[in-house]
């Protein structure tokens, strides 16, 4: 496994997280945007993160674009979590995809996300051959979503 790590910076982690998540638990979600809730793999106390959630051919996913990060290593143990905008909280469960299936839903992330999330990449974009998505894929996990309750919390 890959141990590809690009740790947000203070401007990211203080404003632009923050200004996200705070819009996002109002219920206005910037370009698809949720609040991640996964349970710590250590502490099993809730941790969250502003995501964005992808959908492609009727299946949604979630995109690691720093790479190998605490909440993926916390979905792995937990294997779930909640999405969250505004009142509506959604409870799903998480399976990693796999490196070679990973590509098109790679390409479809930096298609919607590039302008935000690109420089992770390394240079690899929307219209990258699929061999050099294939090269990137270990450093970026992504999860397959799948609902298992809605609810709106008061």
């Amino acid at each position: 496994m890959s141990t590809h790590v690009r740790k947000p910076g203070w401007l990211t982690v203080n404003v632009i997280n923050r200004a996200v998540a705070w819009l996002t638990r109002r219920g206005l979600s910037v370009w698809g945007s949720r609040v991640l809730a996964v349970r710590g793999r250590k502490s099993g106390e809730w941790r969250t993160t502003p995501v964005n959630v992808l959908t492609v051919d009727g299946g949604r996913y979630l995109v690691a674009p720093r790479g190998h990060v605490q909440w993926t290593h916390n979905m792995r143990a937990a294997g779930g979590g909640e999405l969250r905008l505004g009142r509506t909280v959604e409870a799903f469960t998480a399976t990693e995809v796999a490196d070679d299936d990973k590509p098109p839903l790679l390409r479809a992330y930096l298609k919607r996300w590039k302008a935000e999330v690109g420089v992770f990449f390394n240079g690899v974009g929307p219209h990258s051959p699929d061999a050099e998505l294939r090269r990137i894929a270990p450093d970026h996990p992504v999860f397959r979503i799948e609902t298992i309750s809605v609810r709106t919390t008061s």
